[in-house]
């Protein structure tokens, strides 16, 4: 299978082919109140009640349609609050619409920096843009927020130099539910940008967390991937810690990018991880130099 680029990549250079890619919207049910919402690009926390729509990540401006039409369906009212996860494309290229519909914005305080300033992805060629105005968050935090709504408590809780410098994992503790972004790619090798404080070891200090802080009842939204166990987590995490080392250790003995690809030290995952967002030889490549 051809490797793609990320979601939030393609609609910033390649839009004829994100519309080639057109998934419709998928609404997933985890409790009475909480929907994961899956169709192009990340997925879509909401959480419904009486005290407003709490909405996680709004994908791109082309899919907020979509995603309104299918909180309509839940009978629910526009979205209130809208979190997002980290600055991509494909997590919060919706803000506008978003915000159009009366939503506040909340974010890390990098994800606001982020967006305000306009970022580029050396590896990918990639430039983005700033953000218009009325898409920037309107409250920021540095470490974590609580929002008391719905019958949950939520923490966005943030987890620095992860999938980029401003992640944040959101918690409804008594649903027992987690959104996590991109720190987590379900089935798939993930995207870490390490040109926006991203890292490898980053995303393993965060997942190790989210699973010292969860049970194995726990039910999870990544950001890409279907709805996902903590027995997903756990494997996910099992195979970056296994890449890491790998990748660490020919880094200590002096081996070149194009040395570590040629030798293949990840092909036992190839089935599993590979051929969905990056073949196996195209991750390394992407990640060797930073680690």
């Amino acid at each position: 299978m051809k490797p793609l680029l990320p979601a939030f990549l393609i609609a910033t250079t390649l839009p004829a082919l994100a519309l080639a890619q057109d998934q419709a919207m998928q609404t997933i049910k985890i409790t009475d109140n909480i929907h994961m919402l899956s169709g192009n690009g990340g997925n879509v926390g909401v959480l419904t009640g009486a005290d407003g729509t709490f909405v996680i990540d709004d994908q791109m401006a082309t899919e907020v349609p979509k995603i309104l039409n299918a909180i309509k369906e839940l009978d629910a009212s526009a979205p209130r609050f809208l979190l997002n996860t980290h600055y991509h494309f494909d997590h919060a290229g919706g803000n506008e619409a978003i915000v159009d519909t009366g939503a506040a914005i909340f974010s890390h305080d990098n994800v606001r920096k982020r967006l305000k300033d306009g970022t580029t992805i050396p590896a990918f060629g990639a430039t983005t843009p700033p953000a218009p105005y009325a898409a920037l968050p309107v409250v920021t935090f540095s470490d974590e927020m609580h929002f008391h709504l719905n019958g949950q408590t939520v923490l966005a809780n943030h987890y620095p130099n992860a999938h980029t410098d401003g992640d944040s994992v959101v918690f409804f503790k008594e649903a027992n539910v987690v959104h996590t972004g991109d720190i987590f790619f379900n089935g798939l090798y993930p995207f870490i940008d390490t040109a926006n404080g991203g890292s490898l070891a980053g995303v393993m200090s965060a997942v190790q967390a989210i699973l010292d802080a969860t049970n194995d009842d726990v039910k999870i939204i990544p950001g890409h991937g279907p709805l996902a166990t903590r027995v997903d987590l756990q494997a996910y995490q099992d195979m970056l810690s296994i890449a890491h080392a790998s990748m660490l250790d020919m880094k200590k003995a002096g081996k070149t990018k194009k040395e570590v690809v040629a030798a293949k030290p990840l092909a036992d995952f190839d089935a599993t991880w590979g051929g969905k967002l990056f073949e196996t030889d195209q991750w390394i490549g992407l990640l060797y130099p930073s680690i």
